[in-house]
């Protein structure tokens, strides 16, 4: 198979939402309660610094999923860290499409002076700390009970990547 990783643009955001809000009405991978509008789901995807970007995934026939590197903080001391994120449609887990866009992700962060990626997940969802393990990321925090969703408190884990 082949799949292309491009910029983000807004001709995708309604398939992106729909892949977001999966996740929130469904699963603990985000902490998100309510559906988001297209209009939030920009927020997480378009940034001001050329820095941050948000890349999506595709196949010939449709959207798969995308990777965000974001801001992590606001102070200007954490320039050289950012976020990475990474949502799949449900339907094209597991089959090592995680591992390529994260790895395209981690070229743009390198040519961006990033030095450090974060990787921010509820403790839960194994399939994405399964992931970012595999492709070198530790295991730097855990944070109990900072979260509550479907009537349930829910742990955070931070893991954390070295580029340089």
């Amino acid at each position: 198979m082949i799949y292309h990783i491009e910029p983000v643009s807004e001709k995708y955001l309604p398939a992106l939402t729909d892949i977001m809000n999966h996740y929130i009405l469904n699963t603990t991978v985000s902490f998100y309660k309510e559906p988001l509008r297209d209009e939030e789901m920009m927020d997480k995807l378009f940034f001001n610094q050329p820095y941050y970007q948000s890349f999506i995934i595709r196949d010939e026939q449709r959207l798969i999923g995308y990777c965000a590197v974001s801001q992590w903080k606001k102070q200007e001391a954490y320039r050289h860290s950012a976020e990475i994120n990474i949502y799949l449609h449900k339907d094209f887990m597991g089959k090592g499409i995680g591992s390529i866009i994260l790895a395209h992700a981690e070229r743009f962060a390198k040519l961006h002076d990033i030095h450090t990626l974060i990787a921010g997940l509820c403790s839960e969802n194994i399939p994405s700390k399964k992931l970012f393990e595999k492709n070198g990321y530790n295991l730097c925090a855990h944070f109990e009970k900072v979260g509550y969703k479907f009537d349930r408190e829910l742990d955070v884990i931070y893991l954390q990547k070295f580029l340089r």
